[in-house]
């Protein structure tokens, strides 16, 4: 079998002990020795007991550093590794409580450090509540006193806001499936603007569906945003650090959710006095600006009466002045007149003229007849129809005879 290198063997033996499921997810109790803290804030120390010790190391922001102290009892969660360059078999620790804390304690605060390793409770991604809710969802017992506190509270604040119940288990182990049921209910519900998951206090026990991994990944992913009241004011569940927000009481949490009405009353009340004394003010602003306008418009205004006296004046002379153009308009018509009726056609008709028209045209040369042509003759009284049969120029001397016509 061929050598192996040093590194080959530390490589093997660090992917065998890190792959263990046994040592990637242990609890040890143990005495605290060697503590040693440099700058970086990383702690470095031994676990140890009556017959034995390993190396451990807790970096900064774990949960529980501050139980580490020399010769403290303590019970610690972590995962065994080894440290390649020294060729050490280490325990890195995520938390440490003092020995004699119970299961469910250790339990939770294992799940707390890797929700909140997750980011499930960053702060970034809490939203605000609506300021006037319309509908709110209540996760809780029908039977307990929360829904009728709730009830009570929303009513004498708020009464506009609907509640909408998804009744739930809070207690025992058909608890937590429960509550992720009805919180899906609200989140497949139209409108809800705001959830409250809720019970009354108890002991640790009593809040373990709470503390369900579960149950916080269902709050999470709600789709509106959830106030939790669970329990009394000193408790702190899962479910509260999950929320985006929690409150002390169910009582508190239904105050948290909605308006006050007295308050909203007196905020109007205090905005229509701020609004009738700014307009209050505004108007006698204006007021003041118009009478000083009025009584610069009287200082600079002309003086009426001379003008109505000159006007009266111009009048009088553009009356005399048109009434002698329309006379001298009036007689050069009057004249026009009598020319247009003396050149006019009927006039020259009635002194014994004639108008001959042959297809529809004048005719003013006999030239554009031809014999045999049938004219119109239209005397001032009428007329009549004949037909050429001989022509004359006003150049023929020799023709001193009117031609005949039939």
């Amino acid at each position: 079998m061929p050598a192996r290198s040093v590194s080959e063997v530390s490589q093997y033996l660090k992917n065998l002990v890190e792959q263990d499921p046994l040592l990637t997810d242990l609890w040890i109790f143990g005495e605290v020795s060697n503590l040693r803290t440099p700058a970086s804030g990383h702690s470095y120390f031994t676990l140890r007991d009556k017959f034995a010790s390993i190396r451990a190391v807790m970096f900064k922001n774990s949960i529980g550093s501050q139980f580490l102290v020399d010769g403290a009892a303590v019970v610690a969660h972590g995962r065994i590794s080894l440290y390649e360059i020294r060729g050490d078999l280490q325990f890195v620790a995520t938390i440490v409580q003092p020995e004699g804390t119970g299961e469910m304690e250790m339990q939770f605060q294992e799940l707390k450090a890797r929700l909140e390793n997750e980011g499930l409770f960053d702060l970034s991604r809490k939203r605000p509540l609506p300021p006037f809710p319309s509908r709110i969802g209540v996760v809780t017992s029908p039977s307990g006193s929360v829904w009728h506190d709730i009830q009570t509270i929303v009513a004498r604040r708020y009464p506009i806001t609907e509640l909408v119940l998804s009744p739930t288990t809070v207690q025992g182990k058909e608890a937590p499936n429960s509550i992720i049921n009805s919180i899906d209910v609200l989140n497949n519900t139209g409108n809800i603007d705001v959830m409250i998951v809720a019970r009354g206090g108890g002991s640790l026990e009593d809040l373990l569906p709470f503390n369900e991994e579960s149950v916080a990944r269902a709050i999470y992913a709600a789709r509106m945003p959830v106030v939790s009241a669970v329990g009394h004011e000193t408790d702190t569940t899962i479910a509260d650090l999950v929320a985006d927000h929690r409150a002390s009481t169910p009582s508190t949490a239904a105050e948290m959710t909605v308006p006050d009405r007295y308050e909203l009353l007196s905020s109007l009340l205090a905005y229509e006095q701020a609004i009738v004394s700014t307009l209050t003010s505004l108007i006698g602003k204006g007021v003041t600006a118009v009478d000083q306008l009025r009584k610069g418009l009287d200082r600079s205004r002309p003086n009426l009466d001379n003008l109505r006296i000159r006007l009266d004046e111009l009048l009088e002379i553009s009356s005399k002045e048109l009434k002698h153009d329309l006379s001298e308009w009036k007689t050069r018509v009057i004249a026009l007149t009598d020319r247009i009726e003396t050149l006019s056609p009927q006039k020259t008709l009635l002194r014994g003229y004639a108008i001959v028209h042959s297809k529809s045209k004048p005719v003013t040369d006999p030239s554009e007849l031809d014999l045999e042509d049938l004219v119109d003759i239209t005397l001032a009284h009428g007329g009549f129809s004949a037909k050429v049969k001989s022509t004359k120029s006003s150049k023929d001397e020799s023709n001193s005879k009117k031609a005949p016509f039939v």
